[in-house]
């Protein structure tokens, strides 16, 4: 039994949830709209200021779906309402970042500029030359930006160097010592 599919989800004021025959979920908030397609499975219902979700047998990829789908509505009413947002460092020497437009320039010590490019529906702010904020009201896209951009140069274990998740621990290892 889905205790996370059981549980029903509140709508907070200013939030609008709709869905057709097809299980396509429109949620409608103040910071934007999001539309997902669900599995036909799981029945969504929205009764006055709550969403339900119910599954249409016990097979095990119907269990599998029904806690998924919730968690998906859920995000998707807190991203509309709320927003989502992830915060990355930039750790070494002479490593920083810059907004320049629709683009975010990168020096992390390679012999060129690394020129990331925002999509649609994320916002980069760049608060200081080595501190960086990506936000947007899918968290699915919010944390995929965020990791594109943490993979342009990974923090390594012997010197802690890169960009890193906002208390992201990066374990130590110690270097070679020389040969007595």
């Amino acid at each position: 039994m889905s205790r996370i599919g059981n549980k029903t989800i509140t709508i907070p004021a200013g939030c609008e949830v709709n869905v057709s025959d097809s299980n396509e979920v429109i949620v409608k908030g103040p910071k934007g709209t999001l539309t997902r397609q669900f599995n036909p499975l799981i029945g969504i219902e929205v009764e006055g200021a709550e969403v339900k979700c119910t599954r249409a047998n016990e097979n095990k990829v119907t269990k599998q779906l029904h806690g998924t789908t919730r968690a998906l509505i859920h995000n998707m009413i807190v991203g509309t309402t709320e927003g989502f947002k992830k915060t990355l460092e930039i750790v070494g020497i002479g490593y920083r970042a810059a907004l320049n437009g629709k683009t975010l320039n990168l020096n992390l010590g390679y012999s060129h500029e690394i020129n990331f490019p925002i999509e649609e529906g994320i916002t980069i702010e760049v608060p200081n030359a080595t501190t960086i904020v990506v936000s947007g009201i899918d968290k699915q896209r919010v944390g995929e930006v965020a990791a594109q951009i943490r993979g342009f140069r990974k923090p390594e274990p012997y010197k802690g160097k890169g960009i890193r998740y906002q208390g992201e621990h990066v374990a130590h290892k110690e270097g070679k010592t020389a040969a007595a």
